[in-house]
């Protein structure tokens, strides 16, 4: 069985494929149309692939909240982690599914009172970074 093979229990639903779709809609232009191999033939290079099926096959193409609100979610989540390499590309992300700038500005003052003034500064250079490129 290969990741290409993984279905989501009693549902038929090819979440890989599923992940692909969510993935080029939120990141558009960035993954080439058809079957793609995200390996890279170096050491834990499987990561990608599960969080294709794991992060954006089953979690976010779930219909439970818009794509807006999961950008809301995850932006918070990546800040009190100050999971740093994350956070760039979710805030493009957050662009593409609607927030605006002045939304994204919000989102790190009120992370500052919840996950600390590090923590918030850190998610501000990674939106000035995204928001540049």
């Amino acid at each position: 069985m290969t990741d290409k093979d993984v279905k989501e229990p009693g549902t038929g639903s090819d979440l890989r494929a599923e992940g692909l779709k969510v993935l080029r809609a939120i990141l558009p232009g960035v993954f080439p149309e058809g079957d793609i191999d995200l390996r890279d033939g170096k050491l834990g290079e499987e990561l990608v692939e599960i969080g294709l099926t794991t992060v954006f096959g089953s979690l976010w193409a779930r219909e439970g909240l818009s794509k807006r609100d999961r950008s809301l979610v995850t932006l918070g989540i990546l800040i009190a982690l100050g999971a740093e390499s994350e956070l760039t590309t979710h805030f493009r992300i957050a662009l593409t599914n609607g927030l605006t700038e002045d939304e994204l500005a919000e989102v790190i003052y009120h992370s500052a009172g919840y996950a600390g003034y590090p923590r918030a500064t850190a998610a501000r250079t990674a939106a000035r970074t995204a928001l540049a490129g």
